[in-house]
């Protein structure tokens, strides 16, 4: 089963529609031993079908046909590649986020953030000053899980790599193992929802969207509501500082504001902005959120029809629920990065973040569909997608290691506005737009509140 088959079943929706769902068989460029590519198509495919169905829904007309772009596609889930900012490119990957052999295996850290690199040297007892090399040789002697633990115990961030048939046996593994792709359950019941009228090109118009999401899956989230309409509005601490080109990746049709949720002014701004909200995206590790009153079940209670959607790197329960975890992390941890890996036991990568592209898509496609479901029936929704989830999807669909994918050659489909060069939108259907309304913003640069 494809990935778009198996979203749609999740979502609850027709299979008989995908047919209008064009798909001529052209190959999204991207190599690899796992076919990445039709995998972000797919997610992509099933966020734009779920607009395009949200549209005639709000407007009264005959559903409009998905066709997506595939340069588009394989731009905009590898576009830290193509980004740049006054014409430079950017590195996607700090010195310590890799792969580094250990006595019996391997572990892959993640120090893109600088208080998960002063963690990871803290936890092996390493000088802030502690280059690639120096770091390799520290390891190599070490036992692959005796880093992961350590690494875990500081606060860091770090896994053992495993194979695909170590992930398979792996409690977290099977606690996924029958989930859907996009979990898609009530909260409460409410009546159904009156929204005022629209166009087919922006079927979230009149929708408020809190972003409470971080790095790349739940922005890509969030700017996809922006795509179609929604007036989304992203909330960081100022106590932690996102990573200003990311930011700016995947920042398009948003804004960006900080609150600091304890401090007393801004808990009541918060409060204010959470009364009137439609769509609560989160992305943070799991329970984190709790303490402030914004879990699930407390957010649809304070906020009737509410719809939340939440992406995990772990699922919300397991050993590894309450782990922290990337989109690399996680390629590592489930046995993508051996898949990808050349065969003599050396880990590869895939061509791009596509658990975390995917993730981002189906969340959007998630709510959505929500949307439609509050104008028919009413209710709160609560919409889960986890990376690890999404990863032994990915898994299902692998190849022969002898017959990798093609890559092709495709022309990158970047637009520049205010000095940054970006991918433009991938998610498309018949009369929807055609890019993101608005470029990024600066993080942090916009106040707390609603446009209207």
């Amino acid at each position: 089963m494809s990935l778009l088959d198996a979203a749609w079943q999740s979502l609850g929706e027709d299979a008989a529609a995908l047919a209008l769902v064009r798909d001529h068989g052209t190959a999204v460029p991207l190599a690899g031993a796992l076919p990445s590519g039709r995998f972000v198509h797919d997610a992509i495919a099933a966020a734009s079908f779920s607009a395009s169905l949200l549209g005639a829904r709000r407007v009264g007309c005959a559903v409009p046909s998905v066709e997506l772009d595939s340069a588009k596609v394989a731009t905009a889930v590898s576009s830290d590649k193509y980004f740049r900012q006054d014409g430079e490119p950017v590195s996607a990957w700090a010195e310590l986020s890799g792969f580094w052999p250990c006595s019996d295996g391997w572990v892959r850290t993640h120090a893109n953030y600088p208080h998960h690199r002063d963690a990871l040297l803290s936890a092996l007892g390493l000088a802030n000053d502690t280059g690639a090399d120096e770091f390799m040789l520290a390891l190599h002697p070490m036992i692959a899980a005796d880093v992961e633990s350590k690494v875990l115990a500081a606060g860091g961030v770090a896994t053992v790599v495993r194979t695909p048939e170590e992930w398979a046996e792996h409690p977290q593994a099977q606690q996924l193992a029958n989930l859907a792709v996009v979990e898609l359950t009530t909260l409460n019941d409410t009546a159904p929802a009156q929204l005022s009228e629209t166009t087919v090109d922006a079927p979230l118009a009149g929708l408020r969207v809190l972003d409470l999401t971080r790095v790349i899956a739940g922005p890509v989230a969030g700017r996809t509501l922006a795509l179609w309409g929604a007036d989304v509005l992203r909330i960081d601490s100022p106590r932690h500082p996102e990573i200003g080109w990311q930011h700016l990746d995947t920042g398009a049709g948003k804004r960006s504001a900080l609150l600091d949720l304890d401090d007393t002014a801004d808990r009541a701004t918060f409060e204010k902005l959470l009364e009137t909200a439609d769509v609560v995206l989160t992305a943070y590790r799991h329970g984190s959120l709790d303490k402030f009153g914004l879990s699930p079940a407390a957010l649809a209670e304070r906020r009737p029809g509410v719809i939340v959607g939440r992406l995990s790197a772990w699922g919300t329960a397991g050993p590894l629920a309450e782990r922290r975890g990337f989109d690399s992390i996680v390629q590592a941890a489930t046995g993508i990065a051996m898949a990808e890996g050349d065969g003599s036991g050396t880990p590869g990568a895939l061509p791009a973040q596509a658990l975390d592209h995917a993730a981002g898509y189906l969340l959007a496609a998630g709510v959505t569909t929500a949307v439609r479901r509050r104008i028919d029936v009413g209710h709160s929704w609560l919409v889960e997608v986890s990376l690890a989830r999404l990863a032994t999807e990915l898994l299902q669909q692998r190849r022969p290691r002898h017959a990798p994918a093609a890559s092709g050659g495709f022309v990158p489909t970047v637009t520049t506005r205010d000095r940054v060069t970006s991918a433009v939108a991938a998610p498309h259907y018949a009369g929807g737009p055609s890019n993101f309304p608005t470029p990024a913003v600066e993080w942090g640069s916009s106040e707390a509140k609603w446009l209207t």
